[in-house]
């Protein structure tokens, strides 16, 4: 099954979408990686919805990637006296660290991190930023504040910091037993939530290695200010714009995630524009004009991935949702406008061998209009470095590692197939041409241009550019 489009989907699995039945609807509409958010599933869930994707992948028989969402520290306000209280602009209130208080007006906030954290001056923000309070004074057990904006306060509302750094992991003893449970059963994915600094994904890639890829969720402005340090130590970024257009004022949203996007592009690692992309289609078979803007901007800017929450997850139209989302992506990238903007934003290739290799491979490419770049890859570095070029072609990724090739399926462009390691030079470019023959990219007679390291099975050590001709081909 060939995809039409460059631009990878990826659908959030949940209450509305766990049937085999109904992963395989989303699948054939345009979903390309499958997101299990573990602050809804427990171990068991996690192993049967993998048991689903991989009975789907074998049936269908294309690499199909999985990602395992994990929950985060939750920071939540604790039981308040009467249920709930009004707070209005100007009042003083105090924070107290109590779970809960069954008489008076304070404010329970159960977290000793809070107060040892927080400064005079720096903001608090309750239900999605519904209420906002100023520190004005913070003690180890209090912390007294101003009413900047108000509203009903209920119990076990969220609480988000924007301008403290919380001396918290951002694993918790939930995450760790999830990533245990993720990393035994073959997880391809790993999301980490709450990232605040480098060390947050240094302490994950520790744990995790070379089992799956690691995706840094960025929805702290923190994490914004480490932005290429954390690059530098994940495997992928997400623009998370939930909690980020909760802790930045929302009109800064977009131009963030066009920096987010850039940098992962410059450093050729896959990035993934996530939240309220069709949010009306939890409920509505249609979404609004400005939903399909947000989804094609995204797309327009060479993001790798866009995603589908709640849409998939538990809406009213999940298949609808991942077929508007391919329609849109695959009607973007057949704008004329679409491949100049993204020939605009390549950046100069680094003074390495494989970098130097792979912007001849686009250059070439180009030039006598090749049907399709076929990339050799054990690693995945030689497909990655392919993808980040943006080429117009289709780009095959062969890889002898049925684990790389689900990995790669979160990457824009690649068209991704598990197959036995070439034997020698000769039968690589063969076997590349009948590939590209038999899936549908090149006919008979046309071009191809096929990229891969020498000596073979040399992981990151991409040297080698030919040009080749498909010819008749038989069944590999």
């Amino acid at each position: 099954m060939r995809r039409r489009r460059k631009t990878k989907i990826l659908a959030t699995l949940g209450p509305a979408s766990s049937s085999p039945e109904m992963i395989r609807a989303l699948f054939e509409a345009g979903a390309d990686v499958f997101r299990i958010n573990m602050s809804h599933n427990a171990p068991a869930d996690l192993a049967e919805k993998l048991r689903i994707v991989r009975d789907l992948e074998e049936s269908v028989g294309r690499p199909i990637g999985v990602l395992a969402d994990l929950q985060g520290p939750k920071i939540r306000v604790g039981t308040l006296a009467n249920g709930e209280r009004e707070l209005h602009k100007g009042d003083t209130v105090r924070l107290v660290k109590k779970l809960t208080v069954e008489s008076g007006d304070d404010i329970p906030v159960p977290h000793p991190e809070i107060f040892a954290a927080v400064q005079p001056g720096e903001v608090i923000l309750i239900d999605d930023g519904k209420i906002r309070l100023k520190i004005v004074d913070a003690t180890k057990d209090t912390a007294d504040a101003i009413v900047e904006v108000g509203g009903i306060l209920k119990n076990k509302k969220g609480i988000n910091l924007p301008d403290t750094v919380l001396p918290i992991s951002a694993m918790t003893e939930k995450d760790r037993s999830d990533l245990d449970a993720a990393l035994r059963l073959g997880m391809d994915w790993i999301a980490l939530s709450f990232v605040q600094r480098p060390d947050d994904m240094a302490d994950l890639k520790k744990i995790v290695g070379n089992q799956a890829g690691c995706l840094a969720k960025i929805e702290k402005p923190r994490a914004i200010d480490w932005l290429p340090e954390i690059l530098d130590l994940s495997d992928a970024l997400m623009v998370a714009r939930g909690d980020l257009g909760v802790e930045l004022p929302v009109q800064e949203v977009p131009g963030k995630q066009k920096l987010i996007t850039k940098m992962a592009r410059k450093a050729g690692k896959p990035v993934v524009v996530a939240t309220q992309m069709l949010e009306s289609m939890i409920t509505a078979p249609v979404p609004t004009r400005a939903e399909v803007t947000d989804v094609a901007n995204a797309v327009f800017d060479g993001a790798d991935a866009v995603m589908l929450s709640a849409e998939s997850a538990a809406g009213a139209y999940p298949v609808e949702a991942v077929s508007m989302m391919d329609k849109i992506a695959t009607t973007v990238e057949g704008d004329p406008q679409y491949i100049p903007l993204l020939n605009s934003q390549r950046n100069e290739p680094e003074s390495t061998t494989p970098d130097a290799i792979m912007a001849a491979v686009h250059e070439v490419t180009s030039t006598i209009h090749a049907r399709a770049v076929v990339c050799w890859t054990k690693s995945g570095s030689t497909a990655l470095r392919a993808a980040r070029e943006r080429s117009d072609a289709p780009i095959i990724a062969l890889t002898p590692t049925l684990e790389v090739s689900r990995r790669l399926s979160l990457v824009w462009g690649l068209h991704c197939i598990y197959t036995e390691d070439a034997q020698d030079l000769d039968d690589m470019v063969d076997r590349a041409a009948r590939f590209a023959f038999l899936e549908g990219f090149a006919k008979p007679g046309e071009r191809i241009v096929v990229t891969a390291g020498v000596p073979l099975r040399t992981p990151g050590a991409t040297n080698m550019l030919r040009v080749a001709f498909v010819g008749p081909q038989k069944s590999l």
